[in-house]
């Protein structure tokens, strides 16, 4: 098999990084396997911290494969198709280590979702996000009606879509869909730096914490307050707390990522 996707580590950070440079990084079948793969690493190497997705070539991802859609488009062929996103989509979108998302170039239709997965995105100056869907007669998908709504609202998510819209990096920025823009040389290397401060940062209560935000648009705020108080006594029973906490009162820097081989766990006798 062709590698569309390839895998590094850069010590607690694993890169994932979409080298098909010649679809424009399509979302075509292997491509979705090979993203699943990688994300399934992650998930099983618990010295994995974070992961730092990106794409290789002008062009982030742009989306669906349209020569596949041609011949692809009959509905248990579709209804096959996207029982797949339990392999890889939310895997992806529910791992539960922080995740960043370096966009270079363009991030269009399911590329765009594939992006809206990041924890953290951050962008090259000439990137864009674009809708498409409604260019080509097709639902919007790869998650982008549950994640775009709640990232920018319903109204603007309406105005983006159904206008066939397109982000420039600032006004993606502006709306709080990047958390930064850098220089379009510097997306690999600023998303890089982002993922291993993230990763020296304590990872797996960032990962639960993500897990319980996830919840709080379904969520009544009696059952979130008893979801934060379940996950605070798990957090607190993790060697990170306690580096953190021992850090604090210390004065220094927490070393996180040494915790659970130089702590203990906070025994009963001293809560």
């Amino acid at each position: 098999m062709t590698d569309l996707v390839t895998t590094e580590r850069d010590g607690a950070v694993l890169i994932i990084r979409l080298v098909n440079s010649k679809s424009r990084n399509s979302l075509t079948l292997e491509m979705r396997s090979q993203i699943g793969q990688a994300v399934a690493l992650a998930e099983q190497d618990a010295s994995v911290r974070t992961v730092f997705l990106t794409g290789e070539g002008p062009t982030f991802c742009s989306g669906g494969d349209l020569q596949h859609l041609k011949t692809a488009c009959d509905p248990w062929t579709v209804h096959r198709r996207f029982r797949g996103f339990s392999h890889w989509l939310i895997p992806l979108m529910t791992l539960d280590k922080p995740v960043v998302v370096g966009v270079n170039g363009h991030a269009v239709g399911g590329g765009m979702g594939l992006a809206l997965t990041g924890d953290v995105i951050l962008a090259g100056e000439s990137a864009q996000f674009m809708s498409g869907f409604f260019r080509v007669g097709a639902v919007p998908d790869i998650a982008i009606m549950y994640t775009l709504p709640r990232l920018i609202g319903m109204a603007q998510t309406r105005k983006f879509l159904y206008s066939g819209g397109t982000f420039t990096a600032r006004q993606a920025e502006n709306l709080g869909l990047v958390a930064r823009v850098v220089p379009d040389a510097d997306v690999y290397n600023a998303g890089l730096e982002e993922a291993r401060r993230l990763a020296e940062g304590p990872a797996p209560v960032m990962g639960l914490a993500k897990t319980l935000m996830a919840r709080s648009f379904e969520t009544t705020m009696t059952d979130m307050l008893a979801a934060e108080g379940l996950g605070q006594a798990l957090a607190m029973s993790h060697p990170e707390f306690r580096e953190g906490l021992n850090a604090l009162i210390e004065r220094r820097p927490a070393d996180f990522i040494g915790a659970p081989e130089t702590t203990q766990v906070l025994s009963r006798g001293e809560q």
